[in-house]
């Protein structure tokens, strides 16, 4: 039998890919990758929530049931020097991060394949919800949207590359959300029944997220005001804020949405008017392509969504050269952050994407 590495974060997904792929035939070899978090009083979070010790436990009980081996693989040193690095780095240049994108990259399947090449092992498998397809003309691997649409993650894989790819398998590609969780009431799994996902980011909760910006970049007072240059209040650091953003503007006779940064000045420009915040282009910088056969080419359409549960938009993609690129938009989006993702499709294939720095 062929072995495989597969993530386990304890959850419903992971678990039942585990079996999905005992069952076709593959031996699985079950890793957690323990991540770290922000060590503050504020944290509401005690844990990193993609990896805490009850997490550990069901991935254990899981793989201990299937008679499957299990590891633990620390990186918290990786996530701290890559994802917090970035995430805080991105608030310092007034930007909105995307940590999920970068992480999937750069610390989670890259850790995995890792850990599989370093026992001898080819493939790594998830529970993400998308479709692999491997191309027998071209040898290149495609990345496409999975069956259920509502679960589909490929926002969130978007970053990564062919190398990647290739040893990448995910069991739940034709799977929805439900039967999933009838699957797992089938092997009597009932830990899943009520566990819910959290909305927060892993090392941080939401609600301490000003702390967390507050003791890692400080406090920077200024102006707010309006799109006539009206002083309305004040702020104490653009990068306490996002594009669109409503809650924490503190105006009376709102609301206010934010709808840009005069960093210059170091102005927070706010609007009452909602169509102030549609952009219909935008400019990446950089783009990422995880097909050959759209390298070349001087433009193409696309569908495009900017937010993981945004609906996807017609757009032109066109590279100014090898780092940047313009979508220009059919119809206008609302509060399209830079800092965030634009995520590119063709029908059901993934693109790519590109890190927005710019729109209007």
């Amino acid at each position: 039998m062929q072995k495989v590495v597969v993530g386990m974060s304890g959850g419903v997904d992971s678990s039942v890919a585990l079996i999905l792929l005992k069952q076709m035939g593959f031996e699985p070899i079950g890793v957690s990758l323990k991540y770290c978090i922000w060590k503050n009083e504020k944290n509401l979070l005690k844990e990193n929530i993609c990896c805490t010790l009850q997490s550990f436990e069901i991935a254990r009980a899981i793989c201990q049931s299937l008679n499957v081996p299990y590891y633990i693989v620390d990186v918290s040193q990786q996530f701290q020097k890559k994802i917090i690095k970035y995430f805080i780095d991105e608030y310092k240049h007034n930007y909105t991060p995307n940590p999920c994108v970068i992480c999937n990259q750069q610390i989670k399947i890259e850790e995995l394949i890792n850990f599989a090449k370093n026992h001898g092992i080819y493939y790594v498998a998830t529970g993400h919800y998308g479709i692999i397809k491997r191309s027998k003309k071209n040898k290149e691997v495609y990345l496409c949207r999975a069956k259920d649409e509502k679960k589909d993650q490929t926002y969130f894989l978007s970053k990564l590359s062919q190398t990647q790819l290739r040893h990448l398998i995910l069991p739940l590609s034709n799977m929805f959300k439900k039967d999933v969780y009838k699957f797992a009431k089938q092997n009597n799994w009932k830990m899943f029944a009520s566990t819910k996902q959290s909305q927060d980011f892993c090392f941080v909760a939401n609600k301490s997220l000003p702390d967390f910006l507050l003791t890692s970049i400080g406090q920077n007072p200024g102006n707010i005001i309006d799109n006539y240059g009206n002083i309305l209040g004040h702020h104490r650091g653009l990068h306490f804020y996002t594009i669109g953003q409503r809650r924490g503007i503190n105006l009376s006779q709102g609301p206010y949405y934010v709808k840009g940064f005069d960093i210059k000045h170091n102005n927070l420009i706010v609007t009452k008017n909602v169509r102030d915040l549609q952009s219909t282009w935008i400019m990446l910088n950089p783009y990422h392509l995880i097909n050959k056969e759209f390298t070349s080419k001087k433009s193409f359409k696309i569908q495009v969504k900017v937010r993981s549960q945004d609906r996807l938009t017609n757009g032109i993609f066109k590279p100014l050269n090898k780092y940047q690129a313009i979508i220009q938009l059919k119809q206008p989006k609302t509060a399209v952050s830079p800092g965030q993702f634009a995520v590119f499709y063709k029908n059901n294939i993934c693109l790519g994407c590109g890190r927005i720095c710019q729109a209007k």
